[in-house]
């Protein structure tokens, strides 16, 4: 199963890269969402796929067992979930606003916010 996985992260990983390399800030959006879902995949195989024996400390023992899942990759993707939908709902609010303003969610033609003669930067001290 970890095969399958990891060729499934490479596949993310990709999407997310080529989607992120868009001029268009929708595409950019949903690379990042992608890359996200990705590291979270990625940690998950990294943890042991097993789903035999839950994380849980028998009565009489200290320590899980040796074929137990391990849950600190479950917490931290636990996590990395609530963080990135935080961030994906603040990069959809944020493309939002700018295509409200600006008319266009073409990264390219999102610089007339730019002066079109910048001044020249001081060439001494």
């Amino acid at each position: 199963m970890e095969p399958l996985f990891a060729i499934l992260v490479g596949l993310f990983f990709s999407a997310a890269v080529y989607l992120m390399l868009s001029k268009f800030s929708i595409r950019i959006m949903l690379g990042i969402a992608i890359l996200g879902n990705g590291v979270n995949l990625l940690l998950f195989t990294a943890g042991r796929v097993t789903r035999e024996v839950p994380p849980i400390i028998p009565a009489g023992f200290d320590t899980l067992p040796a074929d137990a899942a391990n849950p600190l990759p479950q917490a931290l993707i636990l996590t990395a979930i609530v963080i990135s939908f935080s961030f994906l709902a603040f990069l959809l609010v944020l493309t939002y606003r700018a295509y409200q303003d600006i008319g266009t969610d073409n990264t390219d033609e999102m610089r007339i916010a730019e002066p079109d003669d910048p001044p020249l930067p001081p060439l001494g001290y």
